[in-house]
């Protein structure tokens, strides 16, 4: 993964497929923060339904309420 300044992203943004041929991500900071992640176009979303995402997932046997219960418990 590359890191650039704002700055280095403007200016990179100019001329994209040198700035995006090294590496497949980019990550835009700010002061050395965080701001922005840019991702090569060509990933594929692996979950295409959020139905057929939600059908796979196993279902919870203890109630959220009960959950967040004891959690709130167990700070206390």
């Amino acid at each position: 993964m590359k890191k650039v300044t704002i700055r280095e992203a403007r200016e990179g943004l100019s001329h994209p497929e040198r700035m995006f041929a090294d590496d497949d991500e980019v990550l835009v900071v700010r002061r050395g923060e965080p701001i922005a992640r840019i991702l090569p176009a060509g990933l594929k979303r692996k979950v295409r339904s959020l139905a057929k995402f939600r059908a796979r997932q196993p279902m919870q046997k203890v109630p959220s309420e009960v959950i967040v219960g004891q959690d709130r418990e167990e700070r206390c």
